[in-house]
């Protein structure tokens, strides 16, 4: 080994080698990794643009439909009631001030608390506008769902932002255990 670092040319090749190593781990460092906003930042943001709708009547107004039952899990929480605009068009985009769904907890009285609100993209309309890569909203990797599925949709990213209630879960999860459908009407 002595001998062939004595060479010149195998000690430039050696060289290279370990340069060409570690500039190829540096490069897949930063193609691989998405730099990771604050979780509170999406969620400020998602506070900023939903506060008004905290009063139903606000976005019924403004033309928002429940599009969804209360949807519960048998032991993981639910994720509550899911209103969207019928007339808003997909354009394979998602912003963290323009959520596809709000989504309410029914209470006792017949109310609804908003809670948080979900993202929702088809892959084709991603794929259409961004190219083939994975969903990202504010450098979070949104959730795949493949078809066939329970919803009936296309594969479609989602994600969950837990932004009037806390999850325990995490605020990115799509069950909360904070989340009840049981004091939704006819239950």
């Amino acid at each position: 080994m002595r001998m062939m670092m004595k060479n010149p040319l195998l000690r430039a090749a050696w060289a290279s080698l370990l340069l060409g190593m570690a500039i190829a781990s540096m490069s897949g460092q930063i193609a691989y990794s998405h730099p990771q906003r604050n979780p509170h930042t999406l969620i400020d943001e998602v506070r900023n643009a939903t506060a008004r709708f905290r009063d139903i009547n606000v976005a019924l107004a403004e033309g928002w439909a429940p599009a969804t039952p209360c949807v519960s899990g048998p032991d993981a929480g639910a994720m509550g009631v899911h209103f969207n605009q019928p007339a808003r068009q997909a354009d394979g985009t998602v912003a963290g001030g323009a959520p596809q769904f709000l989504i309410y907890e029914p209470m006792a009285d017949g109310a609804m608390r908003l809670v948080g609100v979900e993202f929702l993209v088809t892959v084709s309309d991603w794929e259409h506008k961004n190219g083939k890569v994975p969903a990202v909203l504010d450098g979070n990797l949104m959730n795949l769902i493949t078809s066939p599925n329970r919803y009936g949709l296309p594969d479609f990213y989602e994600m969950h932002v837990w932004a009037w209630e806390d999850n325990p879960k995490g605020a990115f999860a799509d069950w909360n255990t904070r989340v009840s459908c049981e004091k939704q009407a006819g239950n």
